[in-house]
């Protein structure tokens, strides 16, 4: 377990969202974050870590935190968080021999004002939302969480079989109200068309955690992911990271599924014609390798008439996705509007046509 004394008190430090420096919440004193100047972010060998022994993910135990402030023990599967006594950031040391050591991180740069800016944006774009959903914004229970995600480089060459489509037109008789008449009908010629394509991938990104719901992350993207730094834990400390439970296998096969579509463009593009049909792919990997990095996000929640909702905020972009309910009242008014103009655009056209 890791923690960070200050220089200036010997209270603990946390990172500083915005900053490259570790910060005291109690003196304020900063200490900057020093990268070793030969480390950087390096990928690893599919085929080499494939080859390796290693326990599933779900059967390690839990991380064992002794606060170094308090003295208190808790456990926990996150890699870091904060004592739950005296609230003191505490950093677990990940043993690359029971699990994948975290390559890369983005460090935080939307801090707690940044947070409050971004969801108070978002609630006042969301129409027919219940006016309680303002409160929202205060983002007091809004906690700043690192979470797992896997990426893929790859490079790709894939055969295909599939049938090339032209269009051609034909002159086409029909009887129409006793007259012969023409009309040009469009048909389709198709053929038989293979071929093989290549395409390189880079970065391509999976979620490594299932407790964070998929389509959200999703809607955080695009991330900077050119900006991330070579994993330090001082990065971690003063806020939670969850620990991966999406085993890189896995996470490569949701690799594959994003490639394909992007795959088969190419096979179209390749088949040319007017229309195409792709039948059959069959894609091989090469120089495949992968990295875990981990993406700050903003986790919040908040209930309303009983019910829990979920925000997650990019901590780099300031993005907003998540849950709302919506004001049944407010649907209501907006329905009743567009009847009562509705009815007053045809009153006004039937009025404008009487003699």
């Amino acid at each position: 377990m890791r923690q960070f004394p200050c220089a200036g008190c010997g209270a603990t430090v946390e990172f500083a969202p915005g900053t490259n420096a570790l910060r005291c919440p109690y003196c304020g004193h900063t200490t900057l974050i020093e990268q070793p100047p030969d480390r950087a972010v390096r990928e690893h060998d599919w085929a080499q870590f494939a080859g390796l022994p290693r326990k599933p993910i779900a059967l390690l135990a839990a991380n064992v935190y002794v606060c170094g402030g308090c003295g208190a023990q808790t456990e926990s599967d996150t890699v870091s968080d904060r004592c739950r006594f005296c609230g003191a950031p505490v950093v677990a040391q990940v043993d690359p021999a029971d699990q994948v050591v975290p390559e890369a991180v983005l460090p935080f740069t939307v801090d707690q004002r940044a947070l409050r800016t971004a969801l108070g944006a978002w609630v006042a774009s969301r129409w027919f939302a219940p006016s309680g959903l303002k409160k929202v914004g205060e983002a007091e229970s809004a906690k700043s969480t690192y979470l797992p995600h896997w990426t893929y480089d790859s490079r790709t060459v894939s055969q295909y079989e599939g049938q090339r489509g032209d269009h051609y037109y034909v002159t086409e008789t029909y009887t129409s109200n006793g007259e012969t008449r023409t009309r040009q009908v469009r048909r389709t010629r198709w053929s038989g068309a293979s071929g093989t394509v290549a395409r390189d991938f880079d970065d391509v990104l999976v979620t490594g955690t299932t407790k964070v719901t998929r389509e959200h992350l999703d809607a955080l993207e695009p991330w900077p992911l050119t900006d991330a730094e070579p994993f330090r834990p001082e990065y971690l400390a003063g806020h939670q990271t969850l620990r991966y439970d999406v085993e890189p296998e896995q996470a490569l096969d949701a690799a594959k599924a994003r490639m394909a579509p992007l795959i088969e463009q190419d096979c179209r593009a390749d088949i040319g014609g007017d229309e195409q049909r792709v039948e059959h792919v069959d894609t091989a990997y090469h120089d495949l390798t992968f990295k875990l990095m981990l993406l700050p996000v903003w986790l919040a929640c908040y209930v309303y008439a009983g019910k829990t909702y979920n925000i997650q905020v990019n901590g780099r972009t300031g993005e907003v996705a998540g849950e709302r309910p919506y004001s049944a009242a407010k649907i209501a008014a907006a329905v009743t509007g567009g009847v009562l103009l509705i009815a007053v655009v045809v009153f006004l056209i039937w009025y404008a046509r009487q003699p």
